[in-house]
């Protein structure tokens, strides 16, 4: 895939019960901590009305989406990064996501057991918070000391790394993340080699019940994700699931009724797609229309390269026309009349909408 999204927080939030229903797949999703221990891993497609819109202009025999990548994670408990309930092995887990999709319980429900014995959403946050920092720090730590070694032998990355390390270290000890640092450039590439956790893109999903949906209002949980400078989205778990397992004109009667307007789970896939900050581009070949994946400022060959590698080693040109040009003319060949087709080099970046043939010859 490329692209993943770890869905964190603690035991019995919904994590489980919302990966199944992004991915449809069948994980256990049980009342008892540690109920998943070894990650899941499932794709979800991402939802673009664009893609049946191109698709019309081209009457393909087949339309294939993109998707994203999700990560179940099993719930992390204070003292993990001590290795309180495995949080060694599970913070590790996190390391090999790109983004993080942190869950908060804020439904009420006695059936399901809360490890802290009340459903706090803030508090919640915090102590997950807590452990990512702490595991940070460890690894800051860690790294600092190695390189100040290296680094005395006179070694000037070793020297680039310490002075990168030096206010990473001082900022974890006082509660900051990596995010509210806003490293430049050169600090980032000097860090890529250590795997931190609160570097990591982050959203907040507010797992709530039925009753909740649509009149849900936690300020104390939304003013933290501002402060975070992160997107708050809001689902029921248990409703997506319900939904997943209707018919589609049984789906959407049942939304009609709740007074859902969108699935929370394309939501949650759009989210995740914003914070990787991620742009799709749409090409056509043979009978098939397909939509891909590639991060903003992805230039040309590297995208035909998301196709086939001869593609990209053999690249020529890209002929690019915008999907909202195309879709309003109707067809490729009024597009091309009406002078709406351009001719790309290797220099190119991507945007997000383009329909692209790729010339190439290897």
């Amino acid at each position: 895939m490329g692209f993943s999204c770890g869905i964190i927080g603690l035991p019995n939030i919904g994590k489980s019960t919302l990966f199944n229903a992004l991915t449809e797949g069948q994980v256990a999703a049980e009342n008892y901590a540690f109920c998943t221990v070894a990650p899941n891993h499932g794709v979800a497609a991402v939802p673009d009305p664009r893609l049946a819109a191109v698709a019309a202009c081209f009457s393909p025999e087949k339309i294939t989406s993109t998707s994203l990548e999700f990560v179940d994670i099993a719930g992390l408990v204070k003292g993990a990064a001590e290795g309180e309930g495995l949080g060694n092995q599970f913070l590790g887990q996190i390391a090999a996501v790109d983004a993080i999709a942190h869950v908060v319980r804020c439904f009420e429900d006695d059936n399901v057991t809360h490890v802290h014995g009340q459903v706090n959403p803030v508090d919640d946050v915090e102590v997950v918070e807590t452990e990512l920092l702490l595991r940070d720090l460890e690894l800051a730590e860690s790294r600092l000391e190695k390189q100040l070694k290296v680094a005395r032998g006179g070694d000037k990355e070793a020297k680039n790394e310490v002075a990168a390390l030096e206010p990473v270290v001082e900022a974890l000890r006082k509660g900051q993340s990596l995010r509210s640092l806003n490293l430049d450039e050169e600090q980032q590439a000097c860090l890529k080699a250590t795997p931190f956790l609160t570097a990591k893109p982050i959203l907040f999903i507010a797992n709530v019940s039925e009753d909740q949906l649509n009149s849900f209002a936690d300020e104390a949980l939304s003013s933290l994700a501002r402060a975070r400078q992160a997107e708050l989205v809001i689902i029921s778990a248990a409703i997506e699931a319900e939904l997943n397992d209707l018919e589609p004109a049984d789906r959407k009667d049942y939304m009609a009724e709740l007074g859902l307007s969108m699935r929370g789970l394309d939501a949650v896939v759009q989210a995740g797609y914003a914070l990787l900050d991620l742009v799709t581009f749409f090409t056509t070949v043979g009978t098939e229309v397909r939509a891909w994946t590639v991060p903003k400022g992805t230039i040309a060959p590297k995208a035909a390269g998301k196709i086939h590698s001869d593609m990209e080693r053999g690249f020529i040109r890209a002929e690019v026309i915008q999907a909202p040009e195309l879709i309003s003319l109707g067809s490729e060949q009024a597009a091309r009349e009406r002078g709406l087709r351009r001719l790309e080099g290797k220099d190119y970046e991507v945007q997000d909408g383009d329909v692209i043939r790729f010339r190439f010859n290897v």
